[in-house]
């Protein structure tokens, strides 16, 4: 009954939190949807000489706020812990979802509100994958670590809904934008309301040398004492005070030190892979993207394309993440979109959409079939695996610094290719799939070289054996 009821404590606590993950993705798709409503271009006087730069800020002002919050959440969280944290991001967050609600009908005020929701979903994307890694059993880390995406791909589905279903039962009237962004506000106040009837992370506490208070904590996680739990409290003080023996206080020079330079290079060059794979350029850009191959009513092909996602998600947190390991995910992803990136880059070069024809033809129904392809292999992989290794990799110390200088590496270059992708599917066309299979391919090498598998071992046990300087074990791209 112990194990039983750990298991459920353990998942309630990574999809309590990985709830700031479907604040992430909601809030970002929503608002394309909502920036292409007459009623809310007439409410915020938006006309054909300033959309375009309504719909960038728009986008860009949440990434920057986003941004910046990594910077001084880590800090925060130092000293506070992991749970007062997320209890910030989500008062934050709903107060730039609540000024964004109402209709000011002022453009300022809305770039404001959407800088404040950034802010706050950027401290929740920090706190997130160290929060999951530190507090999930070692057995199941890998599922838990994997909601983060799991839960980004239901933000974007429900985005993708919500904003069509508005569209077509909603009149043109103020409420049509303000129902799907209001919406944020319930899984905002879940979040903040839901950690407060949780535990403090067991390895904060002992770090801060609360060991009772991190006791409990432990015990409550795991279901119940026991000495398999007495066992691993033993192992985390243990790998404590092995840390502070070799320096005395957290200071950036530590951050810095070879071993930990390694690390923190490593998330650096997995966020910006991640970007690399075009994923989030053809999340962002879906319909653009869909009608650039030749597909037919792009809103609706687009909400499947978020339907997908989730199944696909679903499936590699439920059956393969603890099978085939991080490396294999990584090599087996990168190799399959590079390959399905290819076959678009081919059938719309030989096969360019016609300008005039609005219904499905059979190279844009295969070039449709290949993005949800590509979309399902990368959330089998770089979705996933990315925010579960950044949690993986970094000892007690240095933890909150190197999740947080990782993630403000995907913020930036987020942002980055968010700008670079409709400038490059409008100019290049069909050679803007072949740029990211080369870049998928490029990062199968790259996996295959760099990244090491942290499977079934404990944060405690990597650190103590430095797995990250081991040569990978017990990994298969079989399962692909």
């Amino acid at each position: 009954m112990g194990k039983q009821l750990g298991t459920f404590r353990a998942v309630y606590l990574a999809a309590l939190c990985c709830v700031g993950s479907f604040l992430f993705a909601y809030d970002t798709g929503v608002v394309g949807g909502v920036l292409t409503f007459d009623s809310f271009k007439r409410d915020f006087g938006i006309n054909a000489s300033n959309s375009s730069t309504v719909s960038g800020l728009s986008a860009s002002l949440l990434q920057a706020g986003a941004f910046v919050a990594c910077f001084f959440i880590w800090p925060f969280t130092a000293k506070y812990g992991r749970r007062w944290s997320l209890v910030l991001a989500s008062a934050i967050f709903n107060i730039g979802a609540i000024v964004q609600t109402i209709n000011t009908h002022s453009l300022p005020a809305f770039y404001v509100a959407r800088v404040i929701s950034g802010i706050g979903v950027g401290m929740a994307t920090v706190i997130i994958p160290m929060y999951s890694a530190e507090m999930a059993p070692k057995e199941i880390r890998g599922q838990l670590g994997s909601m983060f995406q799991f839960f980004f791909t239901i933000g974007v589905a429900v985005s993708y809904w919500v904003d069509y279903g508005v569209s077509i039962n909603i009149p043109s009237v103020t409420k049509q934008w303000q129902i799907p962004i209001g919406l944020q506000l319930l899984p905002g106040g879940i979040l903040g309301l839901g950690m407060l009837l949780t535990k403090e992370s067991t390895r904060w506490l002992a770090k801060k040398g609360q060991n009772e208070k991190a006791l409990e904590s432990l015990i409550w996680v795991r279901g119940g004492d026991s000495p398999e739990v007495q066992a691993e409290f033993a192992e985390i003080l243990a790998g404590i005070r092995a840390e502070e023996n070799i320096s005395e206080g957290l200071t950036w020079k530590e951050a810095l030190l070879p071993v930990n330079r390694k690390r923190i290079a490593l998330v650096i060059t997995l966020q910006i892979g991640v970007q690399l794979t075009g994923n989030t350029s053809l999340a962002y850009f879906a319909p653009q993207v869909f009608k650039a191959v030749g597909a037919g009513d792009v809103l609706l092909i687009t909400g499947f394309f978020g339907i997908v996602k989730i199944i696909s998600c679903g499936f590699f947190l439920l059956f393969l993440v603890e099978r085939i390991g991080r490396r294999g995910a990584l090599l087996g992803g990168a190799s399959l979109m590079g390959m399905y990136m290819l076959i678009i880059a081919v059938l719309t070069a030989t096969h360019p959409p016609s300008a005039n024809n609005q219904g499905f033809t059979p190279t844009g129904a295969a070039s449709v079939a290949m993005i949800y392809l590509e979309a399902m292999s990368y959330n089998c992989s770089w979705g996933p695996v990315s925010w579960l290794y950044m949690g993986e990799v970094f000892p007690t110390r240095i933890r909150e610094i190197g999740v947080a200088v990782g993630t403000a590496t995907q913020w930036l270059f987020n942002f980055a290719f968010s700008q670079i992708t409709p400038h490059a599917v409008n100019n290049l066309g069909w050679k803007t799939f072949l740029m990211f299979c080369i870049f998928n391919w490029a990062l199968v090498v790259y996996a295959w070289f760099v990244i090491k598998e942290t499977k079934g071992k404990s944060l405690e046990e990597m650190e103590a054996r430095k797995c990250l300087e081991m040569p990978a074990d017990n990994f298969s791209v079989d399962a692909f």
